[in-house]
């Protein structure tokens, strides 16, 4: 894991990854390659918050290895200015009301954005097909020190 800079630590890295419009998250695989994908990502209080598919690659290897790190990044991954941080995931647990609720969040800090990707259930509500499911994962920084 990429070591972290006191500029990049703690609370100031908390404030930072929650203001970012995007981050790249680190997983690991079995083997202990890292595999690096854009998210967006939304803070609520001490953690940070992931909207994805369940069946995402990501969940199964924080499944398996809740290890992480994140650091600011463009849309399409490109790392910007800033150290890599450490931190824990897990899923959060909870059926859709929570996962709602976290999306809710998502949607006051990306606007419109936020609000297309909820579209395909929308019109698929319609025809009468299942929304896709959804899940969120929390992240925890690791302490500084």
């Amino acid at each position: 894991m990429a070591p972290r800079s006191s500029a990049a630590s703690g609370t100031g890295a908390l404030d930072v990854l929650g203001r970012t419009r995007y981050a790249l998250l680190t997983t690991f695989r079995k083997d202990g390659t890292p595999v690096a994908t854009p998210v967006w990502i939304v803070r609520r209080g001490d953690e940070l918050l992931v909207w994805t598919n369940p069946e995402a690659g990501k969940v199964k290897r924080i499944r398996r290895n809740p290890a992480v790190t994140l650091v600011p990044c463009g849309m399409h991954g490109e790392p910007l200015s800033g150290t890599a941080v450490t931190g824990r995931a897990e899923m959060v647990p909870g059926g859709p009301a929570v996962i709602d609720g976290i999306f809710d969040l998502l949607i006051d800090k990306y606007g419109w954005q936020g609000r297309i990707t909820r579209i395909p259930d929308r019109l698929g509500r319609l025809i009468g097909r299942e929304p896709q499911p959804a899940a969120a994962m929390s992240i925890v920084l690791d302490p500084v020190g």
